[in-house]
């Protein structure tokens, strides 16, 4: 009886390992156009005006749409020294204040990295407005650039716990900005470059599996 239940623990902890080992999704999106797009590297950015996709999609309300045709030379060499495509920043997808820009990607959990990309095409310095990813505020009071100019913001180390991660940009008065129109031009999020200890993760797994057995 004891050997069975020390297979049956072993298989399971095998099994919580198998589960928490694959591979989390790299998700793209690209805002303010209704098709996907390849970039020039092969890279899929869906658009985000879609909703409950397989890789997720905006809830709550369908963001309005805006282009930026023209970008200055100091934003197109911003966009190719990081390795971005000019048309993603060419267009946005917004919402009028007071509601938000509200999207959800199924990434599965584990941690992440996440850039938030931006061209500002009609209030030069004057969009105000909150970034926030998985409830916390990642970026506080954050104003847009100046006209035709383009953005790059990276946070990493978001943990995602549930599979899916949230992405709301939400207007903010405190900002002090006369537009509180929020926006985004494209998300893109890959798994964190941070170091996870299988040795500790085993540990921890076995630990808690144990603790199970002894209540």
């Amino acid at each position: 009886m004891h050997r069975k239940l020390i297979i049956c623990l072993c298989v399971l902890l095998i099994t919580v390992l198998i589960h928490d080992a694959m591979p989390a999704e790299e998700i793209r999106v690209i805002g303010g156009v209704n098709n996907d797009y390849k970039d020039a590297d092969g890279r899929i950015w869906y658009s985000g005006q879609k909703e409950k996709q397989d890789w997720g999609g905006w809830i709550t309300l369908l963001p309005r749409t805006a282009a930026e045709a023209v970008l200055t030379a100091n934003a197109k060499k911003l966009a190719k020294d990081e390795g971005y495509d000019e048309v993603i920043f060419h267009a946005v997808s917004w919402a009028q204040f007071p509601a938000i820009v509200e999207v959800d990607l199924n990434t599965g959990k584990g941690f992440f990295d996440v850039t938030y990309l931006v061209g500002e095409h009609w209030s030069p310095n004057n969009r105000g407005f909150d970034i926030i990813i998985e409830d916390e505020v990642v970026e506080a009071l954050y104003v847009t650039p100046g006209d035709n100019e383009i953005d790059i913001k990276r946070y990493e180390g978001i943990e995602v716990k549930d599979k899916v991660m949230s992405l709301v940009f939400a207007g903010n008065k405190a900002t002090g900005a006369g537009d509180l129109n929020a926006m985004f031009s494209g998300i893109e999020v890959v798994p964190s470059k941070l170091d996870v200890d299988p040795k500790q993760k085993l540990t921890t797994t076995w630990g808690a599996l144990k603790g199970q057995h002894q209540d």
